[in-house]
């Protein structure tokens, strides 16, 4: 449940990288990014944070991921993977009350109300969380379709400040409140 998407720090990134990134997160798996080699990179006080911010912009989609970088060699901080992998485990099953969430929800909201397209203002009702492997919560709306996708990232990043949810792509399933909700 939990990917290993181990990079060659000396190769850096390659296209079959991405692809495998890419299949990691589109079936909703816990992802830890691990760059191997690293007792082979010349470094100095920014290459750490050069590397981090260049798999941030190559992976993008995968920014919940943490990245550790590690040696198999030398075993530099490879002591620290399986650690990782039991916290983003954890995450991965982790389970938020409704209370919790429908109180996030109402904060997120007044603080940026959500967009409005065409004329019509997305209305946002209520949320829980329907499922764990991975987080998946279910968003009561007016309308799915006013429901932009930056006002969705906006949510999720909201969720992951408050809640965690490190290593673990979070999902969202949007249903129209009707008058039986």
């Amino acid at each position: 449940e939990v990917i290993l998407l181990v990079l060659d720090a000396v190769d850096f990134l390659t296209e079959q990288d991405k692809r495998v990134a890419g299949i990691a997160h589109e079936a909703g798996k816990s992802v830890i990014i691990l760059v191997n080699k690293w007792d082979l990179v010349e470094k100095d006080h920014r290459t750490v944070k050069e590397f981090q911010e260049r798999i941030r912009f190559e992976l993008g989609f995968l920014s919940y991921a943490p990245v550790l970088f590690v040696s198999a060699k030398t075993g530099q901080r490879v002591e620290r993977i399986l650690s990782e992998v039991f916290q983003v485990a954890n995450e991965y099953t982790r389970r938020v009350s409704a209370n919790q969430l429908n109180q996030l929800l109402r904060e997120a909201i007044s603080l940026h109300h959500p967009p409005s397209r065409k004329g019509k203002q997305l209305k946002l009702y209520y949320i829980t969380q329907i499922k764990v492997k991975p987080p998946t919560f279910q968003l009561w709306v007016n309308d799915p379709k006013l429901m932009h996708f930056s006002y969705q990232r906006y949510l999720e990043n909201r969720i992951r400040e408050d809640f965690g949810f490190t290593g673990s792509p979070l999902r969202f399933v949007l249903r129209k409140k009707t008058g039986e909700d």
